[in-house]
């Protein structure tokens, strides 16, 4: 039985600010559909050489603003200051709704889409259903999914070493991305169909993630050396931008969706250990300091009793967080367990970054060698990870879920670094990709944040999903195809939508324009916040 809980301040500032959004972008889409009918009329009394060369500065101009997603958009909106827009909105200047049109749109587009998860996850209006869990449907289909990816969308790639300048491809986006894929498809089939005996696996492909995270992150700022605000700034936004609109509309704690925090977390440690002494990054012994210091704080804060609880607790308000089903488990519990599974990977991650053109220029070696030395030592190399890949599996993997969380934290680098050195042994395998999967991985983080409200349902604010949107009731494997397939679309336009809306807030090149536009965020936040919680105050005193 759905239970919404009592509209909150948050809710009601959210459909505040939503409504004249909503209402700006229809009124821009009109302006639009007249300018362009006046525009066909005027011309229509002119000769066929005006209409030809008017109609394509027309067309070029749709194509801006079209198929630019922003560029012009967001180049016009940065022209003006933040007051100065926020003047022309709320007074429904013309010209300012034509230039933004597209800006408008997307904000739009993105809060219907967050309508959708409150109708889908906190109403009656949608069904829904129970869990159920067969080892040979749950296998069927993501072998087919394989098979399918093989067989449409298997690619070569060329793409050469931003170390060597090679194409080497050890450990490149293209595998990355796949990898990303293949571990989301699982994850998400683990929670729809309550598949707990892989429960194990499971951890380590969250711990695949953090390692990215750590290995990703350190590759960026190793090499571009960009420490700055605007960068650090789209990292959070990508990181955090969907997932707080999430907790305000549905009323749920930032820990519910404990990736998100864990990321930041995790990015925002790399990014302190590279943006202290940054100039000294390239001398080998202050690096060894950076990691041993990195090993050092995890040690420190995960490992000393009482040092966890008394660093995070001036943060309960953010990362606190309570199981309506489990009330009496403390607030801090979630993020201690979650955050402490996966406390030394993306230090691994970051290792790994670092000697990544070592090994490249280890593997350009191995490649030019003899045929009889290059295949004795990739032969070893196999031998020995799927000797090492065993036993992990039998010793570790193998283990109770209670007893494996315990091990995870020390030995979760075992199976990925089997994984890497399995994926990476010849040429012909780092060079190849199935890009349905690098497509998937590419939108990870919507994907996770959105199967809790338009795939599965959990129907109470900070509830565990354990039940699954109903769309075609009785039909369970229609069901599943219907509501996978808007999933999907939805949680593809949100990637879409969250990168577009960060090229229009968050400038680049001019801190001034970032930081105006934080205030004017936070200035209409707090507004809007303060009238819903007068507004919410009425009905209690009438």
């Amino acid at each position: 039985m759905v239970n919404p809980g009592p509209l909150t301040p948050g809710q009601v500032s959210f459909l505040l600010g939503f409504v004249p959004v909503l209402v700006a972008w229809i009124y821009s889409e009109l302006l639009e559909y007249r300018k362009y009918s006046s525009h066909s009329k005027v011309h229509s009394d002119n000769n066929l050489v005006e209409l030809g060369s008017d109609a394509v500065k027309e067309e070029d101009r749709a194509v801006l603003l079209e198929g630019g997603v922003l560029k012009s958009a967001s180049a016009k909106f940065h022209s003006s200051s933040a007051k100065s827009s926020l003047l022309r909105f709320v007074s429904m200047d013309e010209s300012f709704l034509l230039e933004n049109r597209t800006t408008l749109r997307s904000m739009a587009e993105f809060g219907a889409i967050l309508v959708y998860f409150y109708v889908c996850d906190r109403t009656n209006i949608l069904s829904e259903t129970t869990k159920s869990y067969n080892r040979d449907l749950f296998l069927f289909l993501y072998f087919l999914l394989i098979i399918v990816s093989g067989m449409t969308s298997f690619k070569k790639h060329q793409d050469k070493s931003a170390f060597s300048g090679k194409s080497i491809l050890y450990l490149n986006r293209h595998q990355t991305e796949e990898w990303k894929g293949w571990m989301q498809v699982l994850f998400l089939m683990y929670h729809y169909f309550a598949a707990t005996e892989i429960y194990n696996a499971i951890r380590v492909f969250i711990a695949a993630y953090v390692w990215m995270t750590g290995f990703g992150n350190f590759s960026y700022y190793y090499i571009r050396k960009d420490f700055s605000v605007a960068r650090f700034t789209q990292m959070m936004w990508r990181l955090n931008f969907f997932v707080a609109f999430c907790c305000i509309i549905l009323n749920n704690d930032y820990m519910l969706y404990y990736i998100c925090p864990m990321h930041t977390l995790f990015t925002l440690m790399v990014y302190g250990a590279l943006g202290i002494f940054n100039k000294y990054n390239e001398t080998p012994a202050v690096m060894a300091v950076k990691i041993f210091s990195c090993f050092l704080v995890v040690i420190i804060v995960w490992e000393i009793p009482g040092v966890f609880d008394f660093l995070w607790s001036p943060l309960l308000f953010l990362l606190g967080y309570t199981d309506p089903a489990k009330p009496e488990i403390p607030r801090l519990h979630e993020w201690h367990f979650r955050s402490g599974l996966d406390r030394y990977i993306w230090i691994i991650g970051m290792l790994y970054a670092y000697y990544h053109p070592n090994v490249e220029r280890w593997l350009e070696k191995l490649e030019e060698a003899e045929p009889k030395k290059r295949h004795t030592i990739k032969t070893g190399i196999v031998a020995s990870s799927v000797f090492v890949g065993y036993m992990w599996y039998e010793y570790i993997y193998k283990l109770d879920k209670v007893t494996y969380n315990k091990f995870h934290p020390y030995t979760s680098w075992i199976p990925i670094t089997v994984y890497i050195c399995l994926r990476n042994f010849t040429h012909q395998l780092r060079g190849c990709s199935l890009t349905l999967f690098a497509w998937l991985g590419k939108i990870t983080l919507e994907s996770y944040i959105s199967q809790f409200h338009i795939w599965l349902r959990s129907s109470v604010p900070n509830g565990q999903p354990k039940l699954l949107l109903s769309l075609i009731p009785n039909y369970p494997m229609l069901n599943f195809m219907l509501t996978t397939a808007v999933y999907v679309l939805v949680s593809h336009r949100l990637f879409d939508l969250t990168n577009s809306l960060k090229s229009v807030f968050i400038p680049t090149k001019d801190n001034r324009r970032l930081f105006q536009n934080f205030l004017a965020g936070v200035a209409i936040s707090v507004s809007l916040y303060f009238l819903a919680f007068v507004l919410l105050l009425i009905p209690n005193n009438a």
